[in-house]
């Protein structure tokens, strides 16, 4: 086939999180005709569920006919919480934007290849303008008992308030745009409810359906929701110069009928979970010239989830926005409290007592002795009045390299192991240490998500890499400017490129590190 053959797009972008809404975006800009792809659905503001009960609205399992915003996977080493949806992980995150330190960027397998403190700097200013970061005006409960641990352990410097994705006007007043000159949509003041991670129902919260995608529509990008991709191949050429075929299917009806749309280039952005194991098959099949190291280099951002439940019925930790505050807890690590809005108490059911041990004799063996010490705490907490008004979750998050692989199996599946370092723990001394204090000062107790002492698993929000940089395809799948080795005209925009260890929530991340990768790309013609 010709190179000047006509395909139906400019570009394909697979997937509609953090990277994938600006490719889109800047594409456009740049005079590109542009497609995205995403296998969720649209969501308005009325459409989020009230609580994480609506388990529908909540959770994404289409084997159960639930189509929500949050999917959770479960592997051998790590159970993972990720976002799906128009806007991916933008719908369900908890808002907080920080800039990691300056280890990220000295760090992992892209150090060297630029001095990216300096160079992202811009982006980085970029990506908090465009995502609306504001200071939390706003320190409740929660905030203020991790501003008395701060004070405890000596590092009350080191409290601040968070860089929010939120529009703080008037609670509940509906105005015109109030970041791009009336090109966006209507908003309308926050009123810190703790909603957050089940969806703003209130047009407060920045997702990305209300800034990037949004003016890439006004473009033309084209958006095609409820569709899942399974197929990528080169037209003509074997490296892709001549364009690709890129196939999908629905991923919500009872039909999946097969329908193909042809590109001059594509944009990987399906996220950790949506990009490796869509890039494992592919090398396998359509796309043998991808380098050998997709899916190493995972990383979880070594972080613990701890809730704390307080027994003092006069304290309400559901209000406020999901994540208020920050505490740099020493120079590697930070501990932020994060937020449901009250009534959503199914997490509840999924928690037991903090143990840790070698074997799953030892940790349930402290289970019982948890229950059998403290009888009436754990059933005060079995029976809480309601679990997201008298708990806040603690967020531990460290800069520690440790990495595992995905792989696939011969049967389809993608299963984890140990790639380099120590495997991810379920049990950091320091986190259950600031754990137990928080409790002490909420007058409460700490628990944990049940796979912890029940299979060693820990969990995290922020899955991370497997399409890592590297200075040839022999060390990473993408090159500093996040172009496939091996392919024209195919880049990876998403968490799976983030090839250190942040330390700290990744969002804005994601987002700076693709402004600078769309910042490469030249206007069309």
């Amino acid at each position: 086939m010709e190179k000047h053959t006509i395909h139906d797009y400019d570009y394909v972008v697979i997937g509609s999180g953090f990277g994938g809404s600006v490719s889109a975006l800047r594409l456009a800009e740049k005079g590109y005709k542009v497609l995205v792809i995403e296998k969720g659905k649209w969501y308005d503001n009325e459409d989020f569920p009230k609580t994480n009960w609506n388990l529908p609205k909540m959770f994404w399992a289409p084997a159960l006919r639930f189509f929500g915003i949050m999917k959770m996977t479960f592997f051998r080493h790590i159970t993972i919480l990720s976002g799906v949806g128009v806007g991916g992980g933008s719908l369900v995150y908890a808002n907080t934007l920080p800039v990691p330190k300056s280890e990220f960027f000295n760090s992992g397998n892209w150090k060297g290849l630029a001095d990216w403190e300096s160079e992202l700097r811009p982006f980085y200013q970029t990506a908090l303008k465009m995502l609306g970061a504001a200071p939390n005006p706003r320190l409740e409960e929660g905030d203020l008992a991790l501003k008395t641990l701060a004070a405890e352990i000596g590092r009350e410097q080191q409290f601040e308030a968070a860089d929010v994705a939120v529009y703080f006007g008037e609670a509940g007043q509906v105005v015109p745009d109030p970041y791009f000159n009336g090109k966006g949509p209507e908003r309308a003041g926050c009123t810190f409810c703790g909603g957050c991670m089940t969806g703003c129902r209130h047009n407060a919260k920045n997702t990305l359906d209300k800034n990037y995608l949004f003016l890439a529509q006004q473009l033309g990008v084209q958006i095609l929701a409820e569709s899942k991709v399974f197929d990528v191949k080169p037209i003509g050429a074997a490296d892709g110069s001549d364009g690709y075929t890129i196939q999908y299917r629905s991923s919500t009806g009872w039909f999946n009928e097969k329908r193909a749309v042809t590109a001059r280039g594509v944009i990987f952005s399906g996220g950790v979970l949506g990009t490796i194991p869509l890039l494992l098959k592919l090398r396998q099949s359509s796309l043998p010239r991808l380098s050998a190291r997709v899916g190493y280099d995972i990383r979880t951002n070594n972080e613990s989830l701890i809730p704390v439940t307080t027994f003092d019925k006069s304290k309400d930790l559901s209000k406020g926005v999901a994540i208020g505050s920050i505490l740099h807890t020493d120079g590697s690590s930070h501990l932020e409290p994060v937020r449901y809005s009250s009534g959503s108490g199914f997490w509840r059911w999924l928690l037991l007592p903090m143990a840790h041990g070698g074997s799953f004799a030892a940790r349930m063996g402290k289970v019982f002795k948890d229950w059998l010490s403290h009888p009436l705490s754990n059933l005060k907490l079995l029976f809480v009045d309601d679990w997201a008004r008298r708990t806040s979750t603690l967020l531990f998050m460290q800069h520690l390299d440790s990495t595992l692989r995905f792989r696939r199996h011969r049967l389809g599946f993608v299963q984890s192991s140990v790639d380099k370092g120590a495997a991810p723990s379920a049990f950091i001394p320091r986190a259950d240490e600031l754990a137990q204090s928080y409790a002490r000062i909420l007058n409460g107790k700490a628990t944990v998500f049940g796979l912890e002492p029940l299979l060693g698993i820990p969990s995290t929000a922020h899955i991370l890499g497997g399409a890592p940089m590297g200075k040839d395809a022999g060390e990473g799948v993408i090159d500093k400017n996040n172009k496939v080795f091996g392919y024209e005209n195919m880049l990876v925009c998403d968490g799976a490129m983030i090839s250190a260890n942040p330390g700290v929530n990744p969002s804005l991340s994601i987002t700076a590190i693709s402004e600078r990768a769309m910042s490469k790309i030249p206007e069309k013609g």
